[in-house]
C-alpha cells in the first residue's frame, strides 16, 4: 500500500470522526432543548401571573352562617344547587340574588342556602366550590362566592385554577395558612359530593336549579325554579307557598 493509499484511508477515517463528533453535539443539543423545553412546560404555569382578580360589590346577605343567609325557621328555604363556572348562574347572582335576599330573606319568609353540583360542569367546578367552602370555615363563604363569580371568564379555561383561587383568597383577606390547610386536605370533598348526589335526588339536571320548600299540614312540599329567573318567577312560586300554607 502507497503512502497515496494511506493518506486517503486516513482522510475517511477523519471524515468519520468529525461525522461522528457531529452527530454527537447534535444529539446532545437537541436533548438539552427538549429538557428545557420540559421544564418550562413545568415550571411556567406557576411563575406566569395569575392576572387581575376583580373584587366583587359588596352585597348584604342577613344572618350568614357558611353557605347560608337568613333565618333558618323561616316557613320557605330556598336551596340553589349552582355551579361556579355557569354563566347563567353568574346572571342570577348579578340579576336576581340581591333582591331575593332584600325582599324574601331579610324579612324572614325565605331561608336561602347555596350547594354546588360537584363537578357538574369540570374539575375547575369543584375547585371553585372547595375554596368557597373553606372560606367559610373564616366566616368568608358569601365573600368567596361573589369573588369567584365576578372572576368568571369560561368554562374549564383556567379562571378557577388553584394560584387563581389562591389569589381570591388573597384578595378577601383570608388566613391562608388555614386556607391552604383546608384546600389541600380535600376537607371538602365529601361535602361537595353529597351536593351532587342532592342534587341528583332532586332531579336537577340544569344549573342554576332552586327547591323552594316549606310543610303544609306537617308534610313537606317542594316548588322547583328552573333557570336564572327573574324576581318576578320568584315571587310568584314564594307567594304560591305561602298560599298553600294558608299564609
Amino acid at each position: 500500500m502507497n503512502n497515496k493509499d494511506i493518506s486517503k484511508r486516513q482522510m475517511r477515517k477523519e471524515q468519520i470522526r468529525r461525522k461522528e463528533k457531529q452527530s454527537r453535539l447534535i444529539a446532545i443539543v437537541l436533548i438539552t432543548l427538549g429538557a428545557l423545553f420540559l421544564a418550562f412546560l413545568i415550571i411556567y404555569p406557576n411563575v406566569q401571573p395569575v392576572g387581575e382578580v376583580i373584587t366583587a360589590p359588596q352585597a348584604t346577605r342577613p344572618n350568614a352562617d357558611f353557605n347560608a343567609a337568613g333565618n333558618p325557621e323561616a316557613p320557605i328555604t330556598i336551596t340553589e344547587y349552582s355551579d361556579f363556572q355557569c354563566p347563567y348562574c353568574r346572571i342570577f347572582f348579578e340579576n336576581t340574588e340581591a333582591l331575593l335576599m332584600e325582599q324574601f330573606v331579610e324579612p324572614g319568609t325565605a331561608y336561602f342556602v347555596y350547594k354546588s353540583v360537584g363537578d357538574f360542569i369540570g374539575a375547575e367546578s369543584k375547585a371553585a366550590a372547595e375554596a368557597a367552602y373553606c372560606a367559610g370555615d373564616q366566616g368568608k363563604f358569601w365573600e368567596m362566592h361573589d369573588t369567584i363569580f365576578a372572576n368568571q371568564t369560561g368554562e374549564n379555561v383556567g379562571a378557577f385554577e388553584r394560584r387563581r383561587l389562591d389569589a381570591f383568597a388573597d384578595s378577601i383577606s383570608l388566613d391562608r395558612t388555614a386556607y391552604d390547610d383546608c384546600m389541600d386536605s380535600d376537607k371538602y370533598g365529601d361535602l361537595i359530593e353529597q351536593d351532587k348526589k342532592d342534587a341528583a335526588a332532586a332531579g336537577i339536571q340544569a344549573t342554576p336549579s332552586f327547591i323552594l320548600s316549606y310543610e303544609v299540614n306537617g308534610e313537606t312540599q317542594t316548588r322547583v325554579i328552573q333557570g336564572a329567573q327573574t324576581i318576578d318567577v320568584f315571587t310568584q312560586e314564594i307567594e304560591a307557598a305561602l298560599a298553600d300554607m294558608g299564609q
